[in-house]
């Protein structure tokens, strides 16, 4: 049946500029003032930074967006800043507990600059722990305050200065919604008695640390399985080291001086000569020409080392589990009961099975059981990092499930 146009629901109205008042922080004097200011709000503190991330090298932090209920909104230029200014800051922000959207995005560059929560009310991992469909800032502030947010320049490169008035403007609608949808969450929460769940996840959340850079970053180009010799991928390797190295040193993102496809299109023509080179259309990108000498003399490197990288690395740890039904049957059938079971958690719990656990932990504990009794899955659990409501949850079920387990008897189907 077709709904006549005039029943089509009413669009939410659209937030488009900050309620509250905004103040641009860039002196020691307007800091003290929102210092001042901010201690004097009501509960915790919303939180946002914006980078200048496909832009600049560094991931550090280019703008600061503070907030309490009660005060202006603060838009802190860390750049303009003293480390004396920023201690300062940071003996504030570090007694109060921060609301953030998404917090892994930004506790990184928020701790390069010594900010520190002292505890942590994520609104997007919370809203993933309550089973939201939809868990972007845009989406859940229409649950929450019933109005669309105004999105734009995420991609904004928040190294400019000055800013432009509507990046400002955009900014500070980040921090603006976090005190009321953290009210709305609390309430969700609980509804749905998930207050030890989220209590437990959010004192887990306080210790993130970003996973260690891969040893062979350079094998994560774009392309690099079109080359198939050694020494191409010799080639590619210095190109990379010296792109890198030169982007550290110029502080622009490494894309931006030559893209991925040139280094692989060079490293697999490997031009005999730097003026064939620089006649190769294939081989573009704003800093092609100008730093010519850099990537030929990477191109020399890589043709002339007796380091050959093999062609495939092995990963430590367990096999990749693409390979286990062919190679690992047992290990593949416990890991398809395993999986069967945390589906059928998560959809009685509402949670997502990844944040009930982690693919990771699930594949580590299907391959290798340290036991299958209730009690041994408790403890290995415990030691892949799962929280104690994770273990309450699942330690039982998955013991059981692992030792129901049978190998596949035709792996190839």
């Amino acid at each position: 049946m077709f709904r006549p146009l005039n029943d089509a629901p009413e669009p939410l109205p659209l937030l488009d500029s900050p309620r509250s008042p905004v103040s641009f922080v860039d002196s020691s004097e307007s800091l003290a003032s929102a210092i001042s200011d901010l201690r004097k709000g009501i509960g915790p503190l919303a939180v946002d930074a914006e980078r200048a991330s496909g832009f600049k090298y560094s991931q550090r932090a280019y703008l600061v967006q503070l907030h309490r209920q009660g005060t202006q909104i603060y838009l802190v230029d860390p750049i303009a800043l003293t480390l004396d200014d920023l201690r300062s800051l940071a003996a504030f922000t570090n007694e109060q507990e921060w609301i953030l959207h998404a917090a892994t995005q930004d506790m990184p560059c928020l701790a390069e600059l010594g900010l520190h929560p002292q505890a942590l009310f994520d609104t997007e991992y919370i809203s993933r722990l309550l089973g939201f469909e939809r868990v972007g800032l845009g989406a859940v502030c229409e649950l929450a305050l019933g109005m669309r947010l105004a999105k734009e320049h995420s991609a904004a490169d928040w190294s400019t200065r000055p800013l432009p008035e509507s990046w400002l403007n955009y900014a500070a609608l980040d921090v603006d919604v976090l005190p009321e949808m953290r009210e709305f969450l609390i309430t969700e929460i609980a509804s749905q008695t998930k207050q030890k769940i989220v209590s437990q996840e959010m004192q887990h959340l306080l210790g993130f640390k970003p996973k260690a850079p891969k040893i062979d970053r350079w094998r994560g180009m774009s392309g690099i399985q079109d080359l198939r010799e050694q020494r191409q991928l010799a080639i590619a390797r210095a190109l990379w080291e010296s792109r890198e190295s030169l982007a550290q040193k110029l502080d622009v993102s490494p894309g931006r001086l030559v893209p991925d496809g040139s280094l692989i299109h060079a490293s697999k023509s490997q031009p005999r000569s730097k003026s064939i080179l620089a006649n190769d259309r294939s081989f573009n990108g704003r800093a092609s020409r100008s730093y010519l000498d850099t990537w030929w003399a990477a191109i020399e490197t890589g043709t002339n080392t007796r380091d050959l990288p093999p062609m495939r690395i092995s990963n430590p740890g367990i096999p990749n589990h693409r390979s286990w039904p062919a190679k690992f049957p047992e290990a593949n059938s416990r890991l398809l009961l395993a999986k069967a079971f945390i589906a059928e958690v998560s959809e009685q719990q509402k949670i997502p099975a990844e944040n009930l656990l982690s693919p990771d932990s699930l594949r580590q504990l299907c391959f290798e059981p340290d036991g299958y009794d209730a009690e041994d899955t408790a403890g290995q659990l415990q030691r892949l990092g799962a929280r104690q409501w994770q273990i309450e949850l699942l330690a039982e079920g998955i013991s059981r499930v692992l030792k129901d387990a049978k190998p596949d008897q035709n792996p190839a189907a």
